[in-house]
């Protein structure tokens, strides 16, 4: 148990490989394919981190989004499972 990583730490890496992955998915799906590849871990442990990294920032920009918009969370959540399922298969950009 020594050689753990404190779980503060272990969230604050899994949520800054989460931002990595999602501004990497801003610029390029070559660049977005590429950090996907290059960064994503391939052990249970940090996938499970990774997925927790995920799950932090999303409830973080729900949380903005709410505020911005005063509109509730299952709506906006709503709104953006229908943009997205619409979005399918188009480029980004278009």
């Amino acid at each position: 148990m020594a050689g753990e990583t404190p779980p503060g730490e272990t969230i604050a890496a899994a949520m800054q490989l989460a931002i990595a992955l999602l501004t990497a998915a801003l610029d390029s799906p070559e660049l977005e394919a590429w950090a996907a590849d290059a960064l994503a871990p391939v052990d249970a442990d940090g996938l499970g981190d990774f997925m927790a990294g995920l799950h932090v920032i999303s409830v973080l920009l729900l949380n903005e989004l709410h505020e911005a918009t005063g509109e509730p969370s299952a709506a906006i959540l709503q709104r953006l499972a229908i943009l997205a399922e619409a979005g399918r298969g188009t480029p980004p950009g278009d």
